[in-house]
Parts: C-alpha cells; sequence; structure tokens
C-alpha cells in the first residue's frame, strides 16, 4: 500500500525565509509612517494576549472590527489608516529609524532606536498627545496566566468553589492533581478539607495548575502597554515618559 503523502513531514529548513526584498519593503513601509504621522510612540508590553492587542490596533487605526489580522502582525495592508503599530522585527526598525545620528531617517529617531530591544514596539500616530498617554495609562485587561509565568498571589480553593462543578469532572481535576471526589452528589475534597492551595506567590505556574485557575475563573495575569518615550516630528524632540 503506498505511503499517504499527508503523513509526510516537512523540515523547518526548508520553508522559505525572508527575501531582501520584503525587508526592504518593511523598512520602507515604517519610514512611510513616520511620514505621515506627527508623533512616534515606542512602548513595551506585559502578557502579550493577540485578541486584546488587536483592539489597541483597532482604537488607532479606525479599523472594522471584522478584521481577519489575528491582531499581532503588523498592519501591512492598512496604508491610508489613521495610526500604524509595529512591533516583533526590532532590528528592521532600529534600520528604519536609524541608529545613529548619520543614519537617522529625521531628526533624533536614533534616540528611538538605543532603546529598542526586547518586548517592545512603535506606534505612529496623529492623534493628541493627551489621548494617547490617557488611552494607555488606563489600558489594564485581565487574563488567565499561562504556564511558566510566576504568579503574583497565593491562590487558595474553597469547596465552596469545588461544588459549583459537577461531579463528571471529578476525575479530570484528578489528572491536574487536585484531591477531590464524589460526596453526597457533589465534588468534594478528600478528607473534609475545607480548602487547598493551587499556587503560591513568587512560584513558576505549571500548565496544571494553569488550567486549573482557568476552570476556576481565576485571572492572574494583566495585559499592559507601557509607554518608553515619544517623539515629535515638528521639533524632532523625544520625551521619556
Amino acid at each position: 500500500m503506498p505511503k499517504s503523502k499527508r503523513s509526510q513531514r516537512v523540515a523547518l529548513t526548508q520553508t522559505a525565509k525572508k527575501t531582501r526584498e520584503h525587508k526592504t519593503n518593511y523598512v520602507d513601509m515604517v519610514r512611510s509612517a513616520v511620514d505621515a504621522n506627527n508623533r512616534v510612540y515606542l512602548f513595551s508590553y506585559e502578557n502579550m494576549r493577540s485578541n486584546h492587542f488587536k483592539d489597541v490596533r483597532l482604537h488607532f487605526r479606525g479599523g472594522s472590527k471584522n478584521s481577519s489580522s489575528d491582531g499581532m502582525n503588523d498592519d501591512d495592508n492598512d496604508s491610508g489608516a489613521e495610526g500604524r503599530i509595529f512591533l516583533g522585527k526590532n532590528k528592521l526598525l532600529q534600520i528604519a529609524m536609524g541608529r545613529t545620528p548619520e543614519d537617522e531617517y529625521s531628526d533624533n529617531l536614533h534616540r528611538l532606536s538605543k532603546v529598542l530591544t526586547g518586548s517592545v514596539g512603535i506606534l505612529c500616530t496623529n492623534q493628541n498627545a493627551k489621548d494617547v498617554e490617557e488611552y494607555f495609562s488606563k489600558l489594564a485587561v485581565e487574563d488567565y496566566a499561562r504556564a511558566g509565568a510566576i504568579s503574583p498571589k497565593s491562590v487558595l480553593l474553597t469547596k465552596e468553589q469545588i461544588e459549583t462543578h459537577p461531579v463528571s469532572m471529578v476525575e479530570q481535576f484528578r489528572k491536574l492533581g487536585l484531591p477531590v471526589e464524589v460526596k453526597n452528589g457533589r465534588v468534594a475534597f478528600i478528607g473534609g478539607r475545607t480548602e487547598w492551595e493551587v499556587c503560591k506567590e513568587g512560584k513558576e505556574l505549571s500548565v496544571e495548575q494553569c488550567k486549573i485557575l482557568v476552570h476556576m475563573g481565576v485571572k492572574l495575569a494583566v495585559f499592559r502597554i507601557g509607554l518608553v518615550c515619544r517623539w515629535e516630528k515638528e521639533e524632532g524632540s523625544v520625551e521619556e515618559l
């Protein structure tokens, strides 16, 4: 019987790499956004979530919420947008803005490049600076923590929280490490205990702990974006925020 082609594996080394043309286009796209907008913000982020970040993109570009983008990619096809956000390609962003006073694209843009490292991105916008900074100061969206994150607090489950779940979940809870049983037709802790500690503050969260927290509706992560500095085109000034 011939072997199915569906079962064949393709080595990642065979996948197409970004071409020089693609990189050049990206640099041009960033520079076009700088030309079209009055200010550029450098921002950092915590607990990135694509669904929440998509809302940020929509806020600044005035796009439709029916967009098929996953929110994490750059606004490659939105050249007429009010604002543009770029992230995930730090080296290309540095090239686009310039790393030194000699090769910077516009006055003092190289100062943004110097701090463009790690989990950061840039926002090019014409929106009023006060409105932009107020928007990000209020941006904080709770979400479920992911495995590997450090727990910001200790979490205790009570017997009342456990009792709200159907008895059909007992086996699933046991596989996650919860000491539970069925008692009087309800889910209960083994041994009559009234509470159980899921995680400790300052400790790394495991996959099992994160799944338990999701089942219990406990959100420990907060999606935030913090503004690092602002570049103004008219004055060519850079201000730390």
